[in-house]
């Protein structure tokens, strides 16, 4: 489970690598077609009946809200589920006009945080959309009760569902396999049933001799080797090889032999050499120690094998992606926040495109640089990028794209958007960047002209000490100066931020919301999130933590997983409280509320008021 508004890219890389290598690919998301079956009347149905099951003896007043809601309401579920599945299909638009009137979907508790909205301003909906929006209005209302779904399905059917997120707590930083494991021969639930239904059809309609599967995140671990257990009982001859950006950070530790019971191969970095290197030991062209950057089972042990003469294909080499096989037209266009930047995330379907391998600066102490994913930076120039723009909407018919690199360089950005113009390709796209000084006025209407509709960014802690500490190689005085520029230029900006560094004093904490505070205000970026900072195994601060005068905690004996480390901060800090503080602020300022509120308003504890000035970023910008 990722996304539902769009495929996650790394299938469609590799397909269109493979396939321009000659061999014949097919791919499938099984995420969006588990969680369609799920949106129609018989899927309803048959949760409707396992929740009766699971609930049997239970009395109505100690039901959870959202099991109690759906069972009260399970007609007008049922009524509305597919014409509503459809509306986000973008295949039923007029039901907007039904669903804005609020009368026609049931409103169960997703729908509170917008009755918490309208209790501060009645109007809260017309503000975000003004009195025409009845689309994205309608958009917003039927995510909430699709969310309402989710949350029955989590609560009353499956635990570890979520939409975004599948068993993310059993796969995360776990140094054992065994949550795992035990999770993989528990009695079958409905999700289990369909997706070995789903899985069985893919086989069937393919017939493949080698399965890959991505595994992005924590939050896909389980779904895969549920995937790949179902894959070996069909046929045991099929080889499953699991690769992808959670392998790649957390298992490179691995030694649990248990997790070749539902794989055979392991691949880590870069997909491309490995899996090629893979299918030519399995069409018997060379031995096995030839394979690349792969884990397997040897007499019950795990083995690394890397042949050091191989390298990686560079990024010019490695072919347009491919969404063929894809079920485009089938993505859900979500509105889950009112605030505009914030649900590109989960609106639209984009072609999902990388500029450059890596990251041009790669100095960030909490980022993982010493991986290949990262450290190693590589670019294909603005031509390739642009013809592969060009392949890519005439096989999708689509025209938004997302640049999904660690930190798009500026100089190929601005070469890219000169040949869209040049060449008369209109697009609309966003990506990720470092708040460079180098995007002047001028450079920023540029990439508006070329289709740039949206940016994000790291501003991260908002303070130029711990900005200086951490190696970002920007101040908060330069962020104000560049977002303004993109928001000038009528571009969206998406701000990431940080809390609880090391030796993040409260202090610093609580001058850090009100820079963000002063930022928001003055329209620099319209949307945020605070992250809570932890130190990784691969990054500078968890390779050498003596530089940030901390004390690392060992994680102990790893089987399984690992990248988050504990440590010890000299400096106390509550970071739990202040966090929350943090997130209720940014929620209201998102949403254009609270800029007046004192300080000590957001937080449950006495904190100290802001020790900066109230006009420092407007000093910053016009000074």
């Amino acid at each position: 489970m990722t996304q539902l508004n769009t495929p996650y890219p790394a299938t469609a890389y590799l397909t269109g690598f493979l396939k321009k290598e000659g061999y014949r690919v097919a791919q499938r998301d099984l995420a969006i077609e588990l969680f369609l079956t799920f949106l129609t009347k018989n899927g309803l149905k048959n949760i409707y009946q396992t929740i009766e099951n699971n609930y049997l003896d239970i009395d109505d007043n100690d039901l959870p809200d959202s099991i109690y809601n759906f069972l009260l309401h399970y007609t007008s579920y049922k009524q509305c589920i597919e014409p509503t599945t459809k509306f986000l299909q973008g295949k039923n638009p007029s039901l907007a006009l039904r669903i804005v009137s609020r009368t026609f979907l049931p409103e169960g508790p997703q729908f509170e945080s917008l009755y918490q909205m309208e209790a501060l301003s009645s109007n809260v909906l017309i503000d975000a959309f003004g009195n025409l929006g009845v689309q994205d209005k309608a958009k917003y209302l039927a995510t909430l009760f699709i969310n309402d779904i989710s949350t029955v399905i989590k609560e009353g059917v499956d635990p570890n569902f979520e939409v975004s997120r599948y068993g993310e707590k059993l796969a995360a930083s776990n140094s054992s396999f065994d949550d795992l494991y035990n999770q993989l021969y528990q009695a079958p639930l409905y999700t289990d049933e369909i997706i070995e239904s789903l899985v069985n059809l893919y086989l069937v309609e393919e017939k493949p001799t080698v399965v890959g599967l991505t595994v992005p995140f924590p939050g896909n671990m389980l779904g895969a080797l549920k995937i790949a257990k179902c894959c070996k009982k069909n046929n045991p001859k099929i080889k499953v090889i699991l690769g992808g950006g959670f392998i790649n950070t957390e298992l490179r530790s691995l030694k649990d032999p248990r997790v070749f019971e539902f794989v055979d191969f392991i691949t880590v970095d870069d997909g491309e050499r490995p899996i090629l290197t893979l299918l030519e030991h399995i069409n018997k062209q060379h031995p096995i120690d030839n394979l690349f950057r792969t884990y397997r089972a040897v007499e019950d042990k795990v083995v690394f094998t890397t042949n050091s003469t191989l390298h990686d294909i560079p990024h010019k080499n490695t072919g347009t992606p491919s969404y063929e096989g894809l079920p485009l037209d089938k993505y859900l266009s979500l509105c889950e926040m009112l605030n505009p930047m914030h649900r590109i995330w989960s609106d639209g379907r984009w072609n999902k495109l990388t500029i450059a391998h890596g990251c041009y600066w790669s100095h960030c102490s909490f980022c993982d640089i010493s991986l290949n994913y990262i450290g190693q930076y590589d670019d294909a120039g603005a031509e390739i990028i642009v013809n592969r723009i060009e392949t890519l909407i005439s096989e999708t018919g689509e025209t938004g794209f997302h640049f999904v690199d660690e930190a798009a360089p500026p100089k190929v950005l601005f070469a890219m958007a000169k040949k869209l113009i040049d060449r008369h390709i209109i697009i609309s796209w966003w990506g990720n960047i470092r708040f460079e000084k180098t995007f002047t006025a001028e450079k920023c209407q540029l990439l508006a002209d070329s289709g740039c509709i949206a940016i994000s960014g790291g501003l991260e802690v908002a303070s130029d000490r711990l900005l200086k500490l951490m190696k970002k190689g920007v101040t908060v005085e330069q962020v104000a100066r560049v977002t303004k520029n993109f928001a000038n230029a009528k571009i969206l900006v998406h701000a990431y931020l940080m809390y609880g560094f090391p030796s993040q004093t409260e202090q610093e904490t609580v001058d850090s919301l009100e820079r963000v505070r002063q930022l928001m205000l003055n329209n620099c970026f319209q949307s945020a999130y605070w992250h809570r900072f932890a130190a990784t195994i691969h990054s500078p601060i968890g390779l050498h933590p003596e530089q940030y005068n901390i004390e690392l905690i060992p994680n102990g004996d790893i089987q399984f997983a690992e990248n988050d480390i504990d440590y010890h901060d000299p400096v106390a800090t509550d970071h739990d409280m202040l966090g929350r503080g943090l997130k209720k602020a940014l929620y209201n300022y998102m949403h254009g509320m609270g800029y007046e509120y004192p300080m000590k308003f957001w937080f449950d504890k006495p904190i100290s008021e802001p020790n900066i000035s109230p006009s420092l970023i407007e000093q910053a910008l016009y000074s």
